[in-house]
C-alpha cells in the first residue's frame, strides 16, 4: 500500500448517505438592483400606457422639429422684439432715428415701389409719430412761423399808420 502524506485539511469522516452531486434546495437572497436595466430607453415606451393622441412618441428628450439652415428675411423681421419706452420723447427719437424707416421714406419720395409689408410698416410708424407729436404738443413749425411773421408785419404796419397828433391834447 502506498503511503499518504499528512495534510491539515479535514476530510469527511465516514460515508455520506446522499450522493454529492444532489444539493438541498435553499432560498437565494434577492439582490438589489441599482439603476435601470440595459435598453431601458427603448423599453419605457412599450411599458407606459399609450395615449391615442401620442402614438409612437420617442422617449428621448428634445425637439424633432426641422431647423432651416438659411435665415429667411421674413422670420428675421417677425422675430424682432417690441421695445418698451419710458417716455413718449424716447419713442419719438427712436422713430426719427430708425434707419429702416428713413430708407423706406427716401424710396417713397423718389417714387420707387415698395413691398406691402414695408408700406404697412411705414403707415404704422407715421401714425404713431403723429400720435406722439400730438401728445407732446409738437406741431409743424413752418406754419407757426408764417403766421407769426404775418402778425408782425401787420403790427408794424399798424404802428406806422398811427398818427401822433391824435394822442396830443
Amino acid at each position: 500500500m502506498a503511503r499518504q502524506k499528512k495534510t491539515r485539511k479535514v476530510g469527511k469522516i465516514g460515508i455520506s448517505k446522499t450522493p454529492s452531486n444532489v444539493r438541498k434546495p435553499t432560498e437565494k437572497r434577492v439582490k438589489k438592483h441599482l439603476g435601470k436595466p440595459a435598453g431601458s430607453r427603448n423599453n419605457e415606451a412599450l411599458t407606459v400606457k399609450q395615449d391615442p393622441k401620442k402614438v409612437n412618441k420617442d422617449p428621448r428628450h428634445g425637439s424633432k422639429k426641422p431647423v432651416s439652415l438659411i435665415a429667411d428675411k421674413k422670420e428675421y423681421k417677425s422675430a424682432s422684439k417690441k421695445v418698451k419706452y419710458f417716455s413718449p420723447t424716447q419713442e419719438l427719437t427712436a422713430i426719427e432715428q430708425d434707419p429702416r424707416f428713413a430708407t423706406l421714406l427716401d424710396k417713397i419720395e423718389l417714387g420707387k415701389k415698395i413691398a406691402k409689408e414695408d408700406q404697412h410698416y411705414v403707415d404704422q410708424t407715421l401714425a404713431r409719430h403723429k400720435v406722439l407729436c400730438d401728445m407732446l404738443g409738437l406741431t409743424d413749425e413752418p406754419e407757426k412761423s408764417k403766421k407769426s411773421s404775418e402778425q408782425q408785419t401787420d403790427l408794424y404796419s399798424q404802428f406806422e399808420a398811427i398818427d401822433i397828433n391824435d394822442f396830443k391834447d
